[in-house]
């Protein structure tokens, strides 16, 4: 436990000061699209869980509520996430409360399966994913110097890895993001958050969806 306090402290002062880097965001076009697309905007929850004494440690803590708005163009996905941590004793460790991701993902066709290549505000990474998009796996390799993390050989992650699965018949998308550190070919667990979000497109309504009530 001492280790993850020391590690987390340390990650949480490189985060507050990186906050006020405004190049965090990187599309690789100036162009903003808005008909060309099919926009999912997903709205969800995540537990937090932090790997101690050989298993993963439940953290309220760290656990947030976020927002992703994911374009969807003919072969790349360009997704902003949001995050807020709401608990009151959320320790600023992780950095501050309210965070901003941009993900850019770039598919192609593979055999039977889609490969992609994808450019964030995290690092670059590759995946694999089925034709649907209903099952994808993405591994990202963090860079030293990004707006949440300073990558050093002192950091006990490296990593991170996602596990998507897209129910859409259902309208729900279930996700596990762990952290971990890969180095000769050993790897070791950090954390890991546990991600549920029903998603929301495009549409008409009757009438206005909610009303003031006197």
């Amino acid at each position: 436990m001492k280790r993850i306090f020391i590690a987390i402290s340390a990650i949480a002062l490189i985060s507050a000061c990186s906050t006020v880097n405004k190049t965090a965001i990187v599309p690789i076009t100036p162009k903003s699209d808005f008909e060309d697309t099919y926009t999912i905007i997903w709205n969800g929850k995540s537990e937090a869980y932090f790997y101690e004494d050989g298993q993963y440690v439940r953290n309220e803590t760290y656990d947030y509520v976020f927002n992703v708005i994911q374009k969807r163009y003919d072969k790349t996905w360009k997704s902003i996430k949001t995050l807020h941590r709401n608990h009151p004793n959320y320790d600023y460790r992780g950095g501050q409360r309210s965070q901003t991701m941009y993900f850019e993902v770039d598919y192609s066709l593979n055999g039977e399966k889609l490969t992609s290549t994808f450019n964030t505000s995290l690092g670059t990474g590759k995946g694999i994913s089925d034709l649907e998009y209903r099952e994808q796996l993405l591994t990202i390799d963090l860079k030293q110097k990004n707006p949440y993390y300073n990558i050093s050989k002192y950091t006990p992650f490296n990593k991170m890895k996602i596990t998507q699965n897209y129910n859409y018949e259902e309208g729900l998308l279930t996700e596990i993001v762990e952290l971990y550190k890969e180095k000769d070919g050993k790897i070791t667990p950090f954390s890991k958050m546990k991600e549920t979000a029903v998603f929301y497109v495009k549409g008409k309504l009757d009438k206005a969806p909610t009303s003031f009530k006197k």
